[in-house]
């Protein structure tokens, strides 16, 4: 991905003990985010929140949660977003899924060295 003047910033809000085909929901949309062939996902595990249940989820000792909140952000063009956003529906049974724009102002991998022979 180059820089985007029509960039997307996809946001799924899900739970940390949510699933799919037996695996983490999480782990499942990060691998398909990659098969796809988008530029990248960030899995963030919150401290606290509630969802539509408003039953609150909490990291704090004396009201320990195995559920916490799981965000996925994921930085691409809006065709490719779009693209995904059918597949992720798939596999969501509770959740969120936020998309919005974004102006890419830079995008840099990490350069492979190639090794002499």
């Amino acid at each position: 991905m180059e820089s985007m003047e029509d960039g997307r910033l996809l946001r799924v809000f899900i739970g940390e003990d949510d699933e799919h085909e037996g695996r983490p929901l999480y782990e499942a949309v990060v691998y398909l985010l990659r098969s796809e062939g988008l530029a990248g996902a960030t899995v963030l595990r919150g401290i606290m929140g509630f969802g539509a249940s408003s039953l609150i989820h909490t990291a704090r000792v004396l009201r320990l949660s195995e559920d916490l909140p799981i965000l996925i952000e994921c930085v691409d063009r809006a065709e490719k977003i779009e693209a995904v956003l059918p597949k992720i529906d798939e596999m969501i049974s509770e959740g969120l899924v936020t998309v919005e724009k974004a102006e890419v102002r830079l995008y840099r991998g990490r350069r492979q060295e190639v090794s002499p022979r």
